[in-house]
């Protein structure tokens, strides 16, 4: 799920918006890939470094630099890294988090933290030498010594602008999965629109399939393979995105009455809130002129707990 999430996400306007920005303020390129990723990042990207582009061209070369990109993945799993590849450059990544979970990181680098020397130059021969890789010694020193420098200030710089692009890719991940629209059977795109129309109902598997004419076993099936998701989940994604616009409304007191018929309701509770779902529905439901908190009330629709006629 999380190499899917990855893919919709870096797919999404906002993503390469954002990285179309921050390559042409740095000159530095950025990636956003997935935990399990086994792939050179930046390779082929308009701002990868050329000598790291020569490199990745040689079997051998290429191999070090995945090693490289596999240290940033076990360092950088809470908080921002940063690593020397066998180059002497450098690398960074933020992780990129739904919820308490890893789904990725953003990625940056293939610069130097200080001006390259002969002899650093030197050893980088000697070693791709060792490994047997024959390169152009003109094109390879010339890309060698272009390559930037960033000071130790600058590289907190760019690392901050990532982690903020991180969080801000964490708040709107529902959003943009749930707007995602890939190339759909139209059983999937007729299923959505009727999940939308009746997300503040009880909805089920069940009830879904039988409004697209569908059997529960295949919609299930085709369901998950297009969306990337199971149904369950989807349909909370979609009503956490409808409350968090609800809440977004000033004008809108969090009350029973004035939010009677708009909190979603759930397929079930969550079994450990099932004891106390009852007394926080009654509250809702009774707080007429007396405004919840905001983020409390988000999480209990995201935990399914909902208003109900019969708390009256």
């Amino acid at each position: 799920m999380a190499k899917q999430l990855i893919e919709a996400l870096a797919g999404s306007k906002i993503y390469q918006d954002y990285e179309a920005a921050f390559s042409e303020m740095t000159g530095l390129p950025v990636a956003l890939r997935s935990v399990e990723s086994w792939q050179l990042p930046h390779h082929g990207k308009r701002f990868e470094n050329p000598f790291c582009a020569m490199l990745s061209e040689k079997s051998r070369a290429c191999a070090a630099c995945l090693q490289t990109q596999q240290q940033l993945s076990e360092s950088a799993t809470r908080e921002p890294q940063t690593v020397v590849c066998q180059a002497g450059m450098i690398d960074m990544a933020v992780p990129v988090r739904m919820g308490d979970q890893l789904i990725g990181f953003l990625t940056t680098g293939q610069v130097f933290a200080k001006k390259p020397t002969e002899a650093l130059f030197n050893r980088i021969k000697k070693l791709l030498a060792d490994w047997g890789v024959q390169t152009d010694a003109k094109k390879l020193r010339a890309a060698f010594f272009d390559t930037r420098v960033l000071s130790s200030r600058q590289q907190e710089s760019a690392l901050r602008l990532l982690t903020i692009f991180a969080e801000h890719l964490s708040m709107v991940s529902n959003q943009i999965i749930v707007r995602e629209q890939n190339d759909e059977l139209p059983v999937i795109t007729r299923a959505k629109q009727f999940i939308t129309e009746h997300q503040t109902e009880e909805l089920s598997l069940e009830q879904v399939a039988k409004s697209v004419n569908t059997s529960k076993f295949y919609f299930c099936k085709v369901f998950k393979k297009s969306t990337g998701i199971n149904f369950t989940d989807y349909l909370s994604r979609v009503r956490t995105e409808r409350a968090k616009n609800l809440l977004l409304n000033p004008n809108l007191r969090v009350t029973g009455n004035r939010l009677r018929g708009r909190i979603p309701v759930a397929d079930a509770f969550q079994p450990r809130l099932q004891a106390h779902s009852r007394p926080v529905a009654h509250g809702l439901s009774r707080a007429a002129g007396a405004d919840l908190n905001p983020g409390f009330l988000l999480a209990c629709l995201a935990a399914g707990i909902y208003y109900h006629p019969d708390d009256e």
